[in-house]
């Protein structure tokens, strides 16, 4: 067997919380359709504080959110104003150009609150780098569930192990959480080309080697693999096909064509760009 590449993630804040960035890295840009992984780490915030980012634009990719704990309150320049809860997923395709925010609700902000989750960007194929923006908002009930012999499969997005999420993914696609009970196993398949997983919490081992805690594996590829639960544990596996370019990134901005992004920032710069209505604040390009 191969080796998986072992990716250690950075840890940064933005606005506040805590995050662990494994992707991209100068390791490995992109696992299939995924350009961009945080986990946003468990964080307790005390009454009258909370996750608020300001108002910030994007291009050429897709955001995923996924709550383990909390609530976020998702708006965009496309007139979206969605409350999400654990469990659910919040998708935004930002298409030719799209603005948002995301903080903590007004009245947990008042109470105080406990934040941990995902938020992962998707690149759009090339035919769908300029379609209009979009967003949907998918509760908990509907995305596709398998619980068997100890080990529960909740499919997020895209398609795998006979599941299918409703999410409207642009290109093939495997995005999963997965829970596991002691002495459990799982077999990976090579249904999608590229994967890679992110182990959460607990102890697992992969083909009896033990994963670290908040490390990317990206799996050799056409190889199937077996976790083993050595206790309860959490892991999330992201994949796909490849990306059908490589993607140049810059700020918020993805795309396979550079004058994009150029025409994007200077767009940004000079306030030419949708607004989230009732929204002043916003965050300024970086120089």
């Amino acid at each position: 067997m191969s080796r998986p590449l072992i990716i250690r993630p950075r840890a940064e804040t933005i606005s506040g919380q805590p995050i662990l960035r494994p992707l991209p890295s100068a390791q490995c840009r992109s696992v299939g359709p995924f350009v961009f992984f945080d986990h946003m780490l468990a964080t307790d915030y005390a009454a009258g504080s909370g996750m608020d980012i300001h108002q910030h634009p994007h291009i050429g990719l897709a955001t995923l959110t996924y709550l383990f704990e909390g609530e976020l309150l998702h708006k965009d320049s496309i007139g979206s104003d969605q409350r999400v809860r654990p469990g659910e997923v919040s998708w935004m395709s930002a298409g030719r150009g799209v603005a948002h925010v995301e903080r903590t609700p007004a009245e947990l902000v008042a109470s105080g609150s406990r934040l941990h989750g995902l938020q992962v960007w998707l690149a759009a194929p090339r035919e769908h780098e300029q379609a209009l923006p979009n967003y949907s908002h998918h509760p908990a009930t509907s995305l596709p569930v398998s619980d068997t012999l100890g080990v529960r499969i909740c499919l997020i997005a895209g398609q795998g192990f006979c599941l299918e999420s409703p999410v409207p993914v642009l290109s093939p696609t495997l995005y999963a959480h997965i829970g596991m009970q002691p002495a459990t196993s799982l077999l990976i398949p090579t249904e999608h080309t590229q994967r890679a997983l992110y182990l959460l919490e607990g102890e697992v081992l992969l083909d009896d080697e033990p994963v670290e805690p908040h490390s990317l594996l990206v799996l050799p590829e056409g190889e199937e693999l077996t976790l083993y639960a050595q206790g309860e544990c959490q892991l999330a596996l992201i994949g796909g096909a490849p990306l059908d370019v490589p993607r140049r990134m810059n700020w918020n901005f993805v795309t396979s064509d550079p004058a994009l992004i150029e025409q994007a920032r200077a767009n940004w710069a000079a306030g030419q760009w949708p607004v989230v209505a009732g929204e002043t604040q916003r965050i300024e390009l970086p120089r």
